[in-house]
């Protein structure tokens, strides 16, 4: 009997190239797992709009983890939710930071922007999801699904994450998911934690998954499955955090449809 029953995939630095592509060899043996009764989920810190055009492109009929967790989509259906509260998106959204960091939220389906990004331009998707510039000040409610500052000097968001650690350290989940973006969850909420939700689902175990991925906001994902596989691009952090995990090639290198060719073809 097979010992795994499903896989689980970042996308961003994991699934795709650094095109933010999914090559033809991917696609063909996802399809070939999938075709043997493996489950093949998603977990992206990707608004779920988004991230279901990457799904349909596989031809996947599967469940999707957003936003680092915050949502969990089963086709159309959401079937969890969980928000950063309103109070405190509003707190951090007035708080001054180095005109080079933007702030971004996820709310309802809509990506808002304090500013325009002209660098975030450039890596504009085929799904034709993409930023809208709001007033940041006068919105009709704060809750959302995400906050995350992006920013092309790295040593700068280490010290926005250390300034939201100090003042709301204990009721956030704060992690990197590129070196150039942080993400800010409610606490608790991780890919992990939407992962064993969607294992219950499936009557799945979770030892019985195979997961990849290269972030910070991977790791409670990578450390829930049975078989956590780190990209050989992922932040030499993460590397440390999970020393006995193996590490693969990199995701320019198709290292997820290699282990998975190997594994289950």
């Amino acid at each position: 009997m097979m010992k795994y029953k499903a896989v689980i995939s970042d996308l961003d630095g994991t699934l795709l190239n650094s095109d933010h592509r999914i090559s033809d060899y991917t696609k063909k043996i996802i399809k070939n797992v999938v075709e043997k009764g493996i489950k093949f989920f998603i977990a992206t810190g990707r608004h779920h709009m988004d991230a279901s055009h990457i799904k349909e492109e596989l031809s996947l009929d599967t469940t999707l983890i957003s936003a680092n967790g915050s949502r969990v989509h089963r086709a159309e259906e959401e079937i969890f939710a969980c928000d950063l509260e309103g109070e405190i998106v509003k707190e951090i959204l007035k708080m001054d930071f180095d005109d080079s960091v933007y702030k971004n939220i996820y709310q309802g389906n809509q990506w808002l922007a304090e500013k325009e990004n002209l660098w975030l331009s450039e890596f504009k998707n085929e799904s034709g999801f993409f930023y809208e510039v709001a007033d940041f000040k006068s919105l009709k409610s704060y809750e959302a699904a995400k906050i995350f500052f992006i920013c092309e000097e790295h040593e700068k968001l280490v010290q926005v994450k250390e300034k939201l650690e100090k003042n709301y350290g204990k009721k956030l989940n704060i992690a990197f998911s590129l070196p150039q973006c942080l993400e800010i969850m409610a606490r608790g909420v991780s890919k992990g934690h939407a992962l064993q939700k969607v294992l219950k689902e499936y009557n799945i175990h979770p030892e019985e998954v195979v997961a990849f991925g290269d972030g910070f906001n991977d790791l409670e994902m990578l450390t829930v499955a049975g078989k956590g596989l780190v990209m050989g691009n992922a932040n030499d952090k993460l590397k440390e955090a999970l020393p006995n995990h193996e590490i693969i090639k990199t995701n320019d290198e198709d290292a997820v449809a290699n282990y998975l060719e190997k594994l289950f073809l």
